[in-house]
């Protein structure tokens, strides 16, 4: 059989990740190699270090990016700061709280879970009962962005409620970081992590994470080794911090990825962090628009709905996986499908990074209308007027 290279369909993608990636994102990745502890390449780490300081808005030293996925920033999380016979509060509100409990569970902790329906945020008066009823629990752990569902929780409250009760806060931050705000340190969060993938529009594949002093110190004082050697922090930070001017080698680097995350970081820099998160909320509220007019609904309640993942109820007797079928054939435009009970039930659509702009909106609200008019689901003609009308709104209220 003879083989020949490998040239990947061009698609718009707006489901729960990954997202479109910024062209000078994918540039990047075509520069030259070089050596992963080559004096410029560690340059540019020190520089990709303070980039997501900013992004996650933190001072923390231990800030740096995990070579591998958001579910290995993840297990990072959890293989340091999780010992066997800790007790863990687990918030689980989707499926990844569900992970979370799943690591626990791995690595001999013993978790306590708060569980809330899917599509609501996580009940801050839950976690509080459950932390007041086991006062030996060290450990805090929920999501802040669940993309099973599009619901977001009041991070600085449950950071709060954790510090009150001596625990150490775990957040998932996967699907926040760079789309809705997050302030790391004025918010209490001991140890976060993220992916590359989802509002920074880079390649898969690189897991940021902050981990603060109080998290530090649980993990220097462990009694027993973290038990996975390439997540060990303790070996993880003597490649990404110098100590007496020399650099440990750890692991060969993603050198390429690296420098792809370093320029979506430049590029969310250039822009600002508030300039961002309020273009998530400028276009998601022109999509809800347009979405609200074909008489389609949301899984979740405004006041805690993700403007860069929206659950989007599925109209009764339509066949969701066909409407997914079609968008990717005719327009060639991809949406998510719903998880665990949503299943068949949601369509999730992403408006992350590079993705969350004027076109691509108006894209998905014509081509999905589209589909859905030949069904007879939904009257034709209404979506993209209700979209314009509200990003005209908005330019005239920033007008006046």
């Amino acid at each position: 059989m003879a083989y020949s290279s490998f040239h990947p369909p061009v698609r718009t993608l707006m489901g729960p990740g990954p997202s479109d990636i910024n062209p000078r994102v994918l540039a990047a990745m075509s520069r030259p190699i070089i050596g992963h502890l080559d004096p410029a390449f560690v340059g540019m780490m020190e520089e990709m270090k303070k980039l997501l300081q900013y992004a996650f808005q933190t001072r923390n030293a231990l800030t740096l990016p995990v070579s591998a996925p958001g579910s290995a920033g993840m297990e990072t999380c959890f293989a340091n700061l999780v010992e066997p016979g800790d007790k863990v509060v687990v918030c689980i509100n989707g499926v990844f709280g569900g992970r979370m409990k799943e690591n626990v569970e791995r690595f001999g902790g013993i978790p306590v879970v708060v569980e809330d329906a899917w599509g609501q945020p996580v009940s801050t008066d839950k976690v509080e009962a459950a932390l007041q009823a086991n006062p030996d629990a060290s450990l805090l752990a929920f999501v802040h962005a669940e993309t099973s569902t599009g619901a977001c929780s009041d991070v600085q409250a449950l950071c709060e409620l954790a510090r009150r009760h001596d625990c150490v806060s775990i957040v998932d931050a996967v699907t926040s970081l760079g789309g809705i705000p997050l302030y790391v340190d004025e918010w209490g969060v001991d140890a976060i992590y993220s992916g590359s993938q989802k509002c920074l529009s880079c390649t898969p594949g690189l897991a940021p994470i902050s981990v603060g002093e109080r998290a530090i110190e649980r993990i220097r004082r462990r009694r027993t080794q973290v038990p996975s050697w390439f997540l060990d922090l303790n070996l993880v930070m003597g490649y990404w911090m110098e100590s007496e001017g020399r650099r440990a080698y750890h692991h060969t680097a993603p050198i390429n990825a690296l420098y792809a995350l370093h320029e979506a970081l430049v590029i969310l820099h250039e822009e600002g962090l508030e300039a961002s998160w309020a273009r998530h909320r400028r276009h998601h509220e022109a999509l809800r628009a347009g979405i609200e007019a074909m008489g389609l609904r949301f899984l979740v309640d405004a006041a805690h709905r993700l403007p860069q993942l929206n659950a989007v109820l599925v109209p009764e007797g339509v066949d969701e996986a066909a409407v997914r079928a079609a968008l990717l054939q005719r327009y060639s435009l991809e949406i998510g499908a719903g998880l665990g009970p949503y299943a068949g039930r949601i369509w999730r659509i992403g408006l992350m990074g590079h993705a969350a702009n004027e076109q691509n909106v108006l894209l998905c609200l014509g081509a999905l209308e589209a589909v859905l008019a030949e069904m007879d689901a939904v009257t034709p003609g209404l979506a993209l007027p209700a979209a314009r009308a509200e990003y005209a709104g908005r330019v005239r209220s920033q007008a006046a």
